[in-house]
């Protein structure tokens, strides 16, 4: 991974332009965790860039970044840039760019954030970065305040790093989260969730939950229900925990949560249970009650059948013992004999299942 991003590099240099890895990738290099989110910033412009790489393509939104492939991994160059307006407290709408890295990385976020390298492993340190992933904290470039007002995603984001490396946010920090943190409400349920999302799926994710309800979050985030969170290791879990509307989700999630919020007024060891819900919304819905995975686990593992195909007779067997055609009766036979087979009256094997179609519906 690296080895090809270093190559990108050279491909920039040898047309007479500057270009440095940067942000989370050099980070997580420094710091030994392997990481495949590669960012590029050269004073090569757009245009340079669509000329140098045939794949190239700017976004929509083009904010002097340019997206390609190359050996099949996405890289997303961005150019050297001020910026100089923002508009809701996200977006940057104006900006400027320059030929300079120095100025370039002053628009940034966090300081461990900024540490650059360039094709020959060199590491450029401009703002102490190195210095603050050994300290183990979180610093914003420049002015905390100004920083958090011109994009309030950046709360979640300090949130995210300081759990993601179980780093600790420095008190300028924490003082400009206390007084912007009601901007949160001006950003997108969408953005929101993205940051949420990575926070809650992360190994430390007792921290997160913590950092939020000690910086008073939870009310501008609009899930007061986290003081009272039980940990789980299931996303959809928490956010079924979480029980808020104004968040989007996707028509699985939907269907995920509504299961197991239906499986949490359940006994999630029961047979019938675990084979109409099946394992994953069981246990999901167990560990929420803080009970043990393992024995949903065994449980449905004893099942003797985990679908109707397992069941050992055909619809076509039911009607010809049953002199019957075929019609929306055989529905509740189905019905009948899961539960039957589920709860142990009768063994799945094909001579017992058309004895007792025979005795019970012939």
């Amino acid at each position: 991974m690296l080895d090809i991003a270093l190559k990108v590099l050279e491909l920039i240099n040898d047309k007479g332009y500057l270009a440095y890895l940067v942000g989370g990738f050099v980070r997580d290099y420094i710091l030994g965790i392997e990481s495949n989110d590669i960012d590029i910033c050269t004073n090569a412009r757009p245009r340079d860039l669509l000329e140098i790489f045939e794949n190239a393509k700017i976004p929509k939104e083009d904010y002097g970044a340019v997206t390609i492939i190359y050996k099949n991994i996405r890289f997303e160059i961005t150019t050297f840039r001020r910026e100089i307006k923002y508009v809701g407290n996200r977006k940057p709408v104006e900006i400027e760019y320059i030929d300079f890295l120095d100025l370039d990385i002053l628009r940034r976020d966090f300081t461990i954030n900024t540490i650059c390298m360039d094709k020959d492993k060199n590491i450029i340190d401009i703002l102490d970065g190195r210095k603050d992933i050994e300290l183990g904290i979180i610093r914003t470039v420049g002015d905390s305040n100004r920083k958090f007002s011109d994009d309030a995603l950046r709360i979640l984001r300090a949130v995210r790093f300081a759990t993601k490396l179980n780093f600790e946010l420095d008190n300028d920090i924490i003082s400009a989260i206390q007084k912007n943190k009601h901007l949160l409400k001006n950003i997108s349920y969408e953005r929101k969730k993205e940051e949420l999302d990575k926070i809650f799926t992360g190994s430390n994710i007792k921290k997160g939950i913590q950092l939020i309800i000690d910086l008073e979050l939870f009310d501008d985030l609009e899930i007061p229900n986290i003081k009272n969170l039980t940990y789980t290791d299931s996303l959809i879990g928490i956010w079924v925990i979480l029980d808020i509307g104004v968040y989007h989700f996707s028509n699985n999630e939907k269907e995920l949560i509504k299961k197991i919020k239906e499986a949490l007024l359940t006994n999630n060891l029961d047979p019938l249970n675990l084979y109409h819900n099946g394992l994953y919304v069981n246990s999901v819905a167990a560990s929420i009650k803080g009970l043990s995975n393992v024995e949903v686990t065994k449980c449905y593992n004893q099942l003797p059948i985990h679908g109707r195909n397992d069941i050992d007779i055909s619809a076509h067997d039911i009607c010809k013992y049953l002199k019957r055609k075929e019609g929306p009766y055989l529905k509740d036979i189905y019905e009948d004999l899961e539960k039957s087979i589920l709860y142990g009256k009768i063994i799945n094997n094909r001579e017992d299942l058309i004895k007792y179609c025979l005795d019970k519906y012939l």
